[in-house]
């Protein structure tokens, strides 16, 4: 780490000698425009992701909520995206994505009667089907996390409810959220660190492409640490990246401590 910070203030020339530019590289953060792209990219994929994944594990917990021994096969069962390597979760989504006819989500779609889609080969909609597999890859996560939360709900609360007439949507929403308020926090919180340092997944489905539509920030560090030899530009960005994530840590703890209070 020490070395990526020192980097970023070097033109870093690995033959020639390192060209000492100061700030440059940060200020060439702001205004090179793919890399404006791929900030913008990132910020649409975490808030997407962080959405989706919440919503969907906040339905899958209220369905697997119980002490019934058959559910912790489901559980087990819904729980084995969170266990599998994303690498082998991105080669499997890019194989179920394949663009041709014979694409195993295409066919699926031709005996529903719709047209073949793109899928990861249009630009306009490449990005949606890479939150979708986020989604499918974290909603699970979630879905543990709000189980164990539901599992300290007190039920006399949901009973008094029911006496006074509320119905399933209302005990949901003036019972059960309020009581998931910090575990909520937490998930926000490690689900938009996720999102902003998303690389995998984007790498084996994608790899930024086409034409940039699903580049992230972490793609374009790797594309400008590796690919174009940049480390100097690189290493400001990853930098920037690092203290991103550490401002929203240490804002959404403050925030819970003061609600604590």
């Amino acid at each position: 780490m020490a070395r990526g910070l020192w980097m970023s203030f070097f033109n870093v020339r690995p033959f020639l000698g390192d060209e000492w530019i100061g700030l440059a590289n940060y200020g060439r953060v702001f205004t090179d425009e793919s890399f404006r792209s791929a900030m913008g990219h990132t910020l649409v994929l975490a808030t997407a992701q962080t959405a989706g994944a919440m919503i969907l594990g906040f339905v899958l917990a209220l369905l697997l909520e119980g002490k019934a021994r058959t559910l912790w096969v489901v559980r087990s069962a819904a729980f084995l995206p969170v266990v599998t390597a994303i690498a082998v979760v991105g080669e499997v989504w890019r194989l179920l994505y394949f663009a041709g006819d014979q694409g195993m989500l295409n066919t699926l779609f031709g005996l529903l009667g719709f047209g073949p889609e793109k899928f990861l080969d249009d630009p306009r909609t490449a990005l949606w089907w890479v939150i979708l597999v986020g989604v499918w890859k974290h909603a699970p996560y979630d879905m543990m996390i709000i189980l164990a939360g539901l599992a300290g709900i007190d039920r006399q609360h949901y009973e008094a409810a029911a006496l006074e007439g509320a119905s399933l949507l209302q005990r949901i929403r003036h019972v059960t959220i309020p009581a998931l308020r910090p575990v909520i926090t937490i998930l926000v919180t490690l689900a938009c660190i996720r999102g902003l340092r998303v690389f995998t997944e984007v790498f084996v489905l994608t790899g930024g492409g086409p034409a940039g539509a699903t580049d992230v920030v972490m793609t374009r560090i790797y594309a400008l640490g590796f690919d174009a030899g940049d480390l100097g530009f690189a290493s400001a960005a990853s930098v920037l990246l690092f203290l991103t994530t550490l401002v929203l840590t240490v804002a959404v703890t403050v925030y819970r401590r003061r609600r604590e209070i």
